[in-house]
């Protein structure tokens, strides 16, 4: 008889397959929203949110904790720290929609690329985390290529500065709330319903919907909305229990690194040499962020050892 803590799966694979799998779902999350793009933005996100629902109900009870989620709802400080995080979730989401949409897919990756600085930016200033000399490096030439890009644009490029910053503060601020990955999740769903489903049945209306009075293909579509919104995001908060933050922080270029090459090679995005200038200085600074991350992994490993 086969002992059973020898055939089960290290938490370790198990945790790097749920994050791989999440990172490479979001990698591929660009071609269900151009299968979409005909469905004005704000409509697709009242569908994420309607849609997500059921199935991060159908998987907490799955869980069994389903408990958390009332608790929470009867907590006013966490209802509100639930309402922020939602909104913020809610940003992060229309801004990436309206990228995809609207043919700025590079923007978006720029953005995700961009994402690990600003969280070290976000630590140094309200965790008052000191940053390595290397850390700092890594954030001025992610400073220098938005500067290169405004002075190109003429402009900020805006949908690369809001989406790392919404999703950096909404991490923040998600720290907060004491309840679990999932739990959170499903109580920012609840939250949303109320004003997303207002909303559906306000474009109804008004004849203007793409649900009730659309085409079969729109009615699959938005229906699966809330499976390609909370399947990756419970799968990467499992994966993310269970693996090393270093393991993590190394694994999360995938998703930007997947729709930077799908903008260039799949939606034949323009890519002139001064998004090539910028997206370098943040692969650099990238470069040596993760080598900070790594060194500093080390160093932890050999003084827990001596």
């Amino acid at each position: 008889m086969t002992d059973r803590s020898q055939t089960a799966m290290p938490e370790a694979t198990r945790g790097f397959i749920f994050a791989m799998l999440a990172y490479v779902f979001w990698g591929l999350f660009p071609f269900y929203m151009k299968a979409v793009a005909h469905i004005p933005v704000v409509e697709v996100l009242a569908h994420r949110v309607i849609w997500s629902l059921p199935v991060a109900a159908v998987i907490l009870m799955f869980m069994g904790r389903t408990k958390d989620v009332g608790a929470a709802l009867r907590n006013p400080r966490t209802l509100a720290m639930a309402c922020l995080t939602a909104s913020l979730i809610t940003l992060n989401w229309g801004v990436y929609v309206w990228a995809i949409f609207n043919d700025h897919a590079l923007d978006a990756a720029l953005g995700y690329y961009i994402n690990p600085l600003v969280n070290v930016i976000l630590g140094a200033v309200f965790l008052k985390e000191r940053l390595t000399r290397i850390q700092l490096i890594a954030v001025f030439l992610a400073a220098a290529a938005v500067v290169l890009l405004t002075v190109e644009q003429g402009g900020l490029p805006w949908v690369s500065i809001i989406l790392p910053l919404s999703f950096g503060f909404y991490g923040f601020f998600r720290k907060s709330l004491p309840i679990g990955p999932s739990q959170g999740f499903m109580l920012e769903v609840i939250i949303l319903f109320v004003p997303a489903s207002a909303y559906a049945i306000w474009l109804y209306s008004q004849g203007q919907d793409h649900f009730v009075t659309g085409s079969s293909a729109d009615i699959s579509l938005l229906m699966l909305a809330g499976v390609v919104t909370a399947v990756p995001l419970i799968m990467y908060a499992t994966g993310a229990k269970l693996l090393r933050y270093t393991t993590l922080g190394l694994m999360q270029y995938i998703t930007p690194t997947m729709l930077f090459l799908i903008a260039v090679f799949a939606f034949k995005e323009p890519f002139n040499m001064t998004q090539l200038y910028a997206f370098a200085l943040i692969w650099a600074g990238l470069i040596l962020y993760t080598w900070s991350i790594l060194k500093e992994a080390r160093a932890d490993k050999i003084a827990a050892k001596a």
